[in-house]
């Protein structure tokens, strides 16, 4: 009954091996369908030897003589595809260029593997046995011993040839030649120990902690990083090549026309040079934006700041904005503005107008003729105080198509480029919408047929400050340019255009302008003369505006308002440099309407 024991506990071992490989996902890969080889040809081969054991404790009948035969053969074909498989898992995990060979390979050792197990089961096969101990001899064992003994022998000569390349999924090999060392000696002390199908097991189960075999999960969020770090890079090659055409479209005109403006000699055609060259420039202002807008949203840096303001201020401004982009085209704009619009919300108002100006401004590109209707309606709720607003932008454009409605929103993405090469734009808009809309809490629609036009719908939600209208005007003032004849101004920048450009816009107002180049040189002059308002830039080298500003606050009697003048116009900017310490704030370009608002504020108006 001894003789049974080391069967049976590697028909357990196996089995459980078994069991928990097969239960596990695992890669398809060469290696691996050879390893399952190996473990399916174990455990068939630990319950054959059982069963031979089983039946030799009994008394030996010519059938069961018969019976021990035929399961001895089966046996005896079984190790050696276990051994075929050993050697072709070696060469696949040494030799890299074996798997191009592996489909060449496999037919011609089947059919050796073939012609030996046909060989093994027409040749003879004599019953051994010493006392109650029993095994077996003959032709069909040789030949077993001899095939299985060369794939072993060739197993390890690859592993020897190619020493340098052996890594840890070689032990098991290595492991083979202390078995086979170990088999002899058995062999020579008791011939009739069975021990080969126990120390099989023991093979597998060093492979099996020694495969490649990665978990699949992981394996599957490696190819996605893969495949998501393709497609950003893919993304980022597109993207600066739609950046290196869409910003040099407006750099294009604004070069062409101001060098046709220096050879010009007609004040007519001067003015209409000008005129496309700012164009050029709100246009180039809106792409540098956007990817500025694009980079924070992705960085997660993008900050909500709620303000309270004036919807119906803030609506009629957009509308007003969007006509000029209309232009000469034969499209009706409407616009209709719900009366029951609370008079002061609070809400991220610059991301509203944002959100709101991306889809008129969309609506004005896409809109050959025909209409465009702006609506903005609500839902006030007087218990929680918020007013759902629901602004919708219909238009009578060419549509979009069913197919590109999901890809819509996506970055870089301009649908139909072969019929929208006129049409300028970086991709950017409706990516930025969507995003902006999301961070308020809100949603987006869009409702389209192809050659027919476009609805965009939003919703967001704001907080009511007060139900009542504001009184006064929500028109723009025109200028006055003769409200601050002869106030003192000083211009700080440590560039000469930016100081140049300054003067320009300023020259109408018959003002007083003095310029400093560094900090230095305003401190300076703020001592040994009086000025009115102080415009300072922030970034410049040696001592910046902040700095420059603490410096002026620190002299005896400074009481001038200065205003931070600076291309950071990053939104919450404003708030930053105000808490610094500056009086108001300006981005550059400068906006003239806003910089007559500060000169009014700081000055003095009529």
């Amino acid at each position: 009954m001894a003789g049974v024991l080391l069967p049976v506990c590697s028909v357990f071992f196996s089995l459980l091996l078994f069991i928990v490989y097969f239960t596990k996902k695992r890669i398809k890969i060469l290696e691996n369908n050879m390893y399952s080889v190996m473990v399916v040809g174990t455990v068939i081969d630990s319950i054959f030897v059982s069963i031979l054991q089983g039946i030799v404790q009994f008394e030996i009948s010519s059938f069961s003589e018969f019976i021990i035969y035929l399961i001895n053969k089966f046996d005896f074909a079984l190790l050696v595809l276990i051994c075929n498989a050993l050697l072709f898992y070696t060469m696949l995990i040494t030799i890299p260029k074996f798997k191009e060979l592996f489909k060449k390979l496999i037919i011609p050792f089947l059919v050796v593997d073939g012609i030996t197990i046909i060989l093994i089961f027409i040749s003879g096969l004599s019953l051994i046995h010493s006392g109650d101990n029993y095994s077996v001899a003959g032709l069909a064992a040789n030949v077993t011993y001899i095939l299985c003994g060369i794939y072993l022998i060739i197993t390890i000569l690859t592993v020897l040839f190619n020493i340098k390349k052996v890594d840890k999924r070689h032990i098991p090999v290595f492991s083979i030649l202390g078995i086979m060392a170990f088999l002899f000696i058995i062999y020579k002390v008791n011939p009739y120990l069975i021990v080969i199908s126990i120390s099989l097991t023991f093979v597998n189960y060093i492979m099996f902690f020694t495969i490649e075999n990665p978990d699949v999960n992981h394996i599957k969020e490696l190819n996605l990083a893969k495949d998501a770090a393709e497609k950003a890079n893919l993304a980022k090659t597109e993207f600066l090549s739609n950046m290196s055409h869409e910003i040099r479209t407006p750099l294009n005109a604004i070069v062409g026309f101001s060098e046709c403006m220096i050879d010009s000699k007609d004040l007519k055609e001067t003015k209409t040079f000008a005129k496309d060259i700012v164009d050029a420039s709100n246009n180039l202002l809106e792409i540098v934006n956007g990817i500025l807008d694009i980079s924070k949203i992705e960085a997660n840096k993008m900050e909500i700041i709620p303000k309270e303001y004036n919807p119906r201020e803030v609506f009629n401004s957009l509308s007003k904005l969007v006509k000029p982009r209309i232009g000469e085209k034969p499209v009706d704009f409407k616009m209709y503005m719900s009366p029951d619009i609370p008079g002061i919300l609070k809400g991220d108002v610059s991301k509203v107008k944002q959100i709101v100006l991306n889809i008129l401004t969309n609506a004005a590109k896409y809109t050959d003729k025909g209409e465009i209707i702006f609506n903005i309606n609500c839902i006030n709720r007087t218990d929680t105080k918020t007013c759902l607003l629901y602004i919708s932008v219909k238009d009578t454009g060419r549509g979009i198509k069913k197919d590109d409605v999901e890809k819509l929103f996506n970055k870089f993405e301009r649908l139909e480029e072969d019929r929208n090469t006129t049409t300028e734009g970086t991709g950017l808009g409706l990516a930025i919408t969507k995003s902006l809309t999301e961070m308020l809490g809100g949603r987006i629609n869009v409702f389209s047929k192809y050659g027919e036009g476009s609805t965009f719908r939003v919703y967001i939600e704001q907080e009511i400050i007060s139900m009542d209208i504001p009184e006064g005007n929500s028109e723009e003032i025109e200028i006055d340019y003769n409200a601050h004849k002869g106030k003192r101004i000083l211009i700080v920048d440590d560039s000469k255009i930016n100081l140049k450009v300054a003067q320009q816009i300023l020259k109408p107002y018959n003002l007083n302008i003095v310029t400093a180049e560094s900090g230095f040189e305003a401190l300076d002059l703020a001592q040994n003369q009086t000025f009115d308002l102080i415009l300072m830039d922030i970034m410049m080298p040696k001592m910046n505006g902040v700095e420059t500003l603490r410096r002026l606050k620190e002299m005896s009697g400074f009481d001038v308002p200065v205003v931070a003048l600076t291309a950071d116009a990053i939104e919450g900017t404003d708030e930053k440099y105000i808490n610094a310490g500056f009086n108001d704030y300006l981005s550059k370009p400068i906006d003239r309407y806003l910089l007559n608002k500060v000169l009014n504020k700081f000055l003095g108006s009529k």
